[in-house]
């Protein structure tokens, strides 16, 4: 027989062999997995890192064919961050139609730096999270244990990130998640530290609210954290305007000579000494700033109008600051 007659026939049972491969992993292998199985997909994953990570976790051992079934459907943009459950024993088609149906299972919420507990549960429950007031009251009168202490209400120690939130968590599985976050942030040796400046744990973690509300730059955490503890050391009252805003029912962008005679404990222009507790929930870098305050004299400072602030010694300086700065 010649080879030209019997090459058609070679590529029709190729072609055979092929479809019929591509059908069976498409509609009838279900040897993998055995189990149910389920992966995180993180914000900004590209569909063949989807992909690998399925083949990686033994979800899929047909990646070539996942990824030209989601071209031929148009799918590879379309794949939401979550958590992806599977059962076991899913075919190609079923993990597609499975990715493509999202990841309901969990939602991605972003904290930001210096938001309070009640900026946080309306967050969660604008994202479908729960109920802000049943998570307000929880995070106000829920304790944990930090460090070796064991505190109450958890203003302050909800570390600000990006989490993967199951649908229909509990505000004490929400906490556990931001608490642990805040131990793995917290320095070494915190407590320790705290007493070499002679402040508590709670205390040095109220400094760091005060200058997250207050700082914009990093430069400037360390710097306002040393005119928190020079003027602590003096006796002399915080005047920290981010103190009353927390005092007040009600947010204000410019406060009044009126606001700054609240009575409220909070008042730091009142009340010498740190507030009763922390104003808001502090990032990394004010934690560091209230554990780690730059060695300075400054006793004063004044926002710059660019998001920075200029620092003085003396009132003599603060008074030049203010009529360059805020005129």
């Amino acid at each position: 027989m010649r080879l030209r007659s019997v090459l058609p026939s070679l590529v029709a049972i190729a072609l055979s062999c092929l479809v019929a491969y591509a059908s069976y992993g498409l509609f009838l292998d279900r040897s993998l997995p055995g189990r149910a199985s389920e992966i995180v997909v993180t914000p900004g994953s590209d569909f063949d890192t989807i992909v690998s990570s399925l083949a990686e976790a033994g979800i899929t051992r047909h990646p070539w064919l996942l990824r030209a079934l989601s071209h031929i459907r148009g799918a590879s943009a379309k794949i939401d961050a979550g958590r992806y459950r599977f059962p076991a024993h899913l075919s190609t088609i079923e993990l597609l139609d499975r990715l493509l149906a999202g990841g309901r299972n969990s939602l991605w919420v972003t904290i930001p730096e210096g938001f309070t507990d009640r900026e946080i549960a309306r967050r969660l429950a604008r994202r479908g999270l729960g109920k802000a007031v049943a998570l307000e009251r929880a995070f106000k009168h829920d304790t944990a244990l930090v460090d070796g202490v064991r505190i109450t209400g958890l203003e302050g120690f909800l570390f600000p990130d990006t989490y993967l939130v199951p649908l229909g968590a509990t505000p004490e599985q929400i906490e556990s998640q931001m608490l642990a976050r805040f131990r793995q942030e917290l320095p070494a040796h915190a407590r320790r530290r705290a007493r070499a400046l002679h402040v508590s744990l709670v205390g040095a973690i109220t400094i760091a609210s005060m200058i997250e509300r207050e700082a914009k730059i990093d430069r400037d955490r360390p710097l306002i954290a040393s005119v928190i503890y020079n003027r602590l050391r003096l006796g002399m009252p915080l005047q920290i305007d981010a103190t009353v805003e927390y005092a007040l029912p009600h947010h204000r962008s410019t406060l009044t000579y009126a606001d700054l005679r609240v009575p409220s404990p909070y008042n730091t222009y009142l009340h010498a000494g740190l507030p009763p507790g922390p104003i808001a929930n502090p990032g990394r870098a004010s934690i560091e700033a209230a554990f780690h305050p730059a060695k300075t004299d400054f006793l004063y400072y004044v926002a710059k109008g660019d998001g920075s602030h200029v620092f003085a010694a003396t009132l003599a300086e603060q008074t030049a600051n203010i009529a360059r700065y805020e005129r």
